[in-house]
């Protein structure tokens, strides 16, 4: 293919076969993308239809294309858990790779055979003791129902353990120091009692940190489970050896020390810490539901003149629907009848309701204002924009930032390493510490163990990016996952295509001015007839033009789109030129003065074509698109940002340069061929820059691949979408504002949670190992260490939350 006119007779051609849903053929590429019915054609076909046009087609193998399965993975609690999961799914035989999220307790597989077999995952989780369960975005509902249960379930065990807890430690004062606690019953501070008031709290609400770490211990593993297992059964064991044996250990060496209320206490604590961070976890996330939530159940579908009111999921490709004022849209459509207004902010983050009319399209979820409409269904299912956005948002909650690749690697040895830390402490505080020195180095041994906290390094960055994936999506801005998040906030420099993104990609023509003896009208005609055939904006433009004139047209004979230079054609037996000032010099025509006229033009921000006829020039041709009201704020914002911005156009380089003027960009790249726009952004890249490319046609693709970050305005093509790494679903530049200024605060919130996580263990475990206790005799209580462990992650998950008051300008 070599132009635009190639690209239209190979559309054309596919869009002929029975079967054929929708195609999109990029230039730049060299790529056809279509969707059909398997049933009704065969790739065969596909290729064969392109054939017979002249060109050379294959099937493009989609073989590597990996398939992404989302599972949910219960029993994790810290980072180390994390690390385990995605060690072993990386082995599993077809996995090309694994990201597990803690936050969101979910594993993202891609694999890239089609019949991989999705149980093989599941087996490999549940072997080192988690249960995995393949999920459904239709069963994010009951996933959410599992989240509540398990809250509850943590709020049962803490209000048993915090009661049985009370009373232990009533019971415990008499034993803290001679002479306490005169006033507690005889039976209260009985050791026994104390022992079976204890082993309750370790074997009821406490049993789900043994099972836990069985599971986790049988597969040569340890975690968080492993730590306050092994921290309270220490005391717990010691105590009760102690009250059953008293005389024995005594004789032993052992000195007398009861431990009951240390154990319960810890117990108690962490309980309410984890049930604090469920709640808090719930918060994070409510942007799956939501978004559910708004999708219509039913839909008044017109099937053989009557209106019948039907199940969402009943809906076909191709239905006559009825929405009246107040309705959700229930599917994606064109209106074929009536007017309305339409509130698309759950959509585009834009409150102002949109008119719809005869031709415009409709989105599934969006809420009919005014007017009674008919629409016909164009997607449905899990093909809906909606679907898609939820798709979208689920998947990208579910990646993993590059930081966090670091941070899972420190986890991987942080548990092994406290376990070490704990026991090299206890020995030397044995040999070197106070009397008892056994009661001093288990002292020692517990805290090490209670106050460590994986969690909370686990969740430092998961919880930050689900909260800014959710704001983003509220906004109208949705992230392809958290790498693109993560180098969003890196931009120094944002590459803004003219058509369409600056500019509101509808052009209008504004001038004609002739310059030999034919008419205005005349010249529109003739240079009209020739764009007939061309699909370019400014060609559709000028057409429109004649047609609103009521101007006689004519089909050229002959046609041929000059990539980045114009149109050669023939109309009624006359060679016709219709284009930019290179091909006019290309093809050797007299201009006839009119290149002044079309400099004056350009200063003024318009697109001059010069039309020639046989080899002189006729008239000038000026099409004016329209600066977006908003592009100007955006770029002032951006600017204010310290962002370079660079506008990007095929236009002539005094059109771009009025542009420019008029937006407030500092520079500009005029006259740049569409396949060449990949190319300059690379140039940017070589200068030392991190590029954000923001387009929104398909010429825009391969610019967007190239560019660190490439961001789509979400009204524009299916295939730049694809292509971006962030995806604005308003049509504005506004939203790149938001994007970038979303990015910097999520990222800034993951170093906050990060710098918290890391500071807390590295400051606190040596203090509990009693590095403090030569210098300051300071020796960390176990129960403190269990109360900071308990309320690290808490602190770390409300921290993430205050990112949900993050709002648009």
């Amino acid at each position: 293919m070599s132009c635009a006119s190639c690209v239209n007779r190979v559309e054309k051609a596919i869009k002929k076969i029975e079967g054929i849903d929708s195609v999109s053929v990029n230039l730049a590429t060299n790529q056809a993308q279509v969707k059909y019915d398997p049933a009704q054609v065969k790739n065969g076909q596909i290729v064969e239809a392109i054939n017979k046009l002249g060109f050379e087609a294959s099937v493009k193998s989609d073989e590597k294309r990996p398939i992404k399965f989302l599972y949910s993975v219960k029993g994790m609690s810290c980072a180390s858990c994390v690390g385990r999961v995605e060690k072993v799914l990386s082995k599993v035989e077809g996995v090309e790779k694994v990201t597990v999220n803690l936050a969101s307790h979910q594993a993202q597989v891609e694999v890239t055979n089609k019949n991989f077999p999705s149980e093989r995952i599941i087996d490999a989780i549940t072997k080192l003791g988690y249960d995995a369960a393949l999920l459904d975005e239709v069963k994010e509902e009951s996933a959410d129902d599992e989240h509540e249960k398990e809250s509850n379930k943590l709020k049962k065990d803490f209000t048993f353990s915090a009661v049985v807890t009370s009373i232990v430690l009533i019971g415990s004062i008499p034993h803290m120091m001679e002479g306490w606690g005169a006033w507690v019953p005889l039976w209260l501070s009985s050791p026994i009692l104390l022992l079976l008031l204890t082993s309750y709290v370790q074997l009821v609400p406490g049993w789900r940190f043994y099972r836990n770490s069985y599971k986790i211990l049988k597969n040569k593993s340890a975690d968080m489970n492993v730590l306050v297992a092994m921290g309270t059964t220490s005391a717990w064991v010691y105590s009760g050896a102690m009250t059953l044996f008293p005389e024995q250990l005594s004789s032993m060496g052992f000195p007398y020390q009861l431990y009951y209320d240390v154990t319960t206490v810890i117990t108690t604590l962490i309980l309410l810490g984890r049930y604090f961070e469920a709640k808090a976890k719930g918060k994070t996330s409510t942007a799956i539901k939501k978004l559910m939530n708004l999708q219509a159940k039913t839909a008044k579908v017109i099937r053989d003149n009557q209106e019948l009111e039907l199940p969402i999921e009943e809906v076909l490709v191709g239905d006559l629907i009825i929405v009246k004022p107040g309705e959700r849209v229930p599917v994606d459509g064109v209106v074929v009848k009536g007017k309305s207004s339409v509130d698309e902010s759950m959509l585009t983050g834009e409150s102002i309701p949109v008119e719809k009319t005869v031709g415009d399209e409709v989105i599934g979820a969006t809420i009919n204002k005014s007017g009674s409409f008919t629409f016909r269904a164009t997607k449905v299912g899990k093909e809906t924009a909606l679907a898609q956005i939820i798709r979208m948002v689920n998947e990208a909650q579910g990646s993993k930032a590059p930081i966090q690749r670091i941070v899972d690697v420190i986890s991987a040895y942080f548990v092994p390493a406290v376990l070490i830390l704990a026991t090299i402490s206890a020995i030397v505080w044995y040999f070197i510490g106070p009397e008892p020195a056994l009661i001093f180095s288990l002292t020692t041994f517990i805290a090490v163990l209670i106050i460590a906290c994986p969690c909370a390094l686990g969740l430092a960055t998961p919880t930050a990016i689900m909260v800014g994936t959710e704001k983003g999506a509220e906004n109208g801005v949705l992230i392809k996952d958290a790498a693109s998040l993560e180098k969003a906030h890196k931009t120094k420099t944002v590459v803004l295509d003219k058509t369409g993104t600056i500019t509101e990609g509808k052009p209008k023509v504004t001038d004609l001015i002739v310059t030999s003896t034919i008419t205005k009208e005349e010249l529109l005609t003739i240079t009209a007839s020739v764009e007939t055939a061309s699909e370019h904006p400014l060609g559709e433009a000028i057409v429109q033009e004649a047609k609103e004139r009521k101007l006689p047209l004519v089909e050229p004979e002959e046609f041929q789109a000059i990539v980045g230079h114009g149109i050669e054609a023939t109309v009624e037996g006359k060679k016709v030129f219709v284009g930019n000032l290179k091909l006019m010099k290309e093809k050797s025509i007299e201009l006839n003065g009119s290149i002044k006229f079309a400099e004056k033009l350009a200063g003024e921000g318009k697109t001059p074509m010069y039309v020639a006829m046989e080899d002189t020039c006729i008239g000038v041709v000026a099409v004016s698109d329209p600066v977006k009201k908003d592009s100007v704020k955006a770029i002032e914002e951006m600017k204010k940002m310290g962002l370079e911005v660079v506008m990007i156009t095929g236009d002539h380089y005094k059109t771009a340069q009025a542009i420019a003027r008029e937006t407030g960009v500092d520079r500009f790249i005029a006259e740049v061929l569409p396949e060449d726009k990949a190319k300059e952004v690379k140039l940017l890249q070589e200068e030392g820059k991190v590029v954000a490319m923001v387009g929104d046609g398909i010429n825009d693709a391969p610019a967007l691949a190239q560019a660190d970050v490439g961001i789509a305005i979400g009204t524009g093509t299916d295939i730049a979408m694809e292509t971006a790494n962030i995806t604005l679903m308003r049509g504005d530049i506004m939203s790149v504002v938001t994007a970038l200024k979303l990015s910097k605060a999520t990222m800034r919130m993951i170093w906050q949670n990060l710098g918290w996580a890391f500071g807390y263990n590295i400051v606190l475990i040596p203090v509990a190992a009693g590095m403090l206790y030569p210098l300051f005799g300071i020796l960390l209580n176990p129960m403190l260490a269990g109360a900071a462990m308990a309320f690290s992650s808490v602190s770390v998950v409300l921290n993430t939350l205050r990112l949900r008051k993050f709002k648009t300008i």
